[in-house]
């Protein structure tokens, strides 16, 4: 079922215009996009200072981004949703709260190397991507090959991937493509609320339904290897 068009949303999108950083497809085929377009973001002219810089992908409600933005004020963080929709509420979101270290990619995240500088990122949070559990579909998946290997460039040497996710199907395929494509595993946990990694966590609205279910949340740290 197709998400309902948002009311206003050019003009609503538009009064977002100083926290989104790029928007939709630079050219028809995305895979001529990503090999031949770049419009590489300056991230000292786009937070006006030196800070490290992590990614989110995919970030939904913004709820995550609210969350670390406000407990990590020394750092700033890009988030990428393909939705404009989704992406609004994010925003409209951030704007509210007054964060100004948060900024946004309303494009596929196939791209993100058209606009991010390679080795350029601390930290990407993937936080319940869609499982897509058929097979033909796995080339979609935010952890198959195609993605790890985009990642793999964006992160600095050591930089990590952090996944949660409530589909263990999910999580066990995330798992054996880290270590395929070269990350080191850590910090696993196959019941975040109830581990000693719960403290640390940030609790978004949809995890926070899953939990009240009884569901586990399974988190993993992925560190990338020289």
């Amino acid at each position: 079922m197709r998400m309902r068009r948002k009311r206003n949303l050019e003009p609503r999108m538009q009064a977002c215009a100083d926290i989104l950083v790029a928007r939709g497809k630079p050219c028809k085929n995305l895979k001529e996009a990503a090999e031949h377009y770049r419009a590489l973001i300056d991230y000292r002219a786009l937070f006006l200072r030196e800070a490290p810089v992590e990614l989110e992908v995919g970030c939904g409600n913004g709820a995550f981004l609210s969350g670390i933005a406000a407990r990590h004020p020394e750092r700033d963080f890009l988030a990428v949703e393909v939705c404009s929709n989704v992406v609004l509420t994010a925003m409209e979101r951030i704007k509210r709260e007054g964060a100004a270290n948060v900024r946004f990619l309303n494009i596929p995240a196939e791209i993100l190397l058209c606009y991010l500088p390679e080795g350029s990122i601390g930290r990407i949070y993937l936080n319940f991507s869609t499982p897509l559990p058929e097979a033909g579909r796995e080339k979609q998946r935010l952890t198959s090959d195609r993605f790890l290997g985009i990642y793999k460039k964006l992160l600095k040497a050591g930089g990590e991937i952090v996944q949660k996710t409530d589909s263990e199907d999910f999580f066990d395929y995330s798992l054996r493509k880290f270590r395929e494509n070269g990350f080191a595993v850590k910090d696993v946990t196959r019941d975040l609320h109830n581990s000693e990694y719960a403290a640390e966590n940030i609790v978004t609205e949809y995890e926070a339904n899953f939990a009240a279910k009884g569901k586990p949340i399974f988190r993993a740290v992925a560190v990338l290897q020289p």
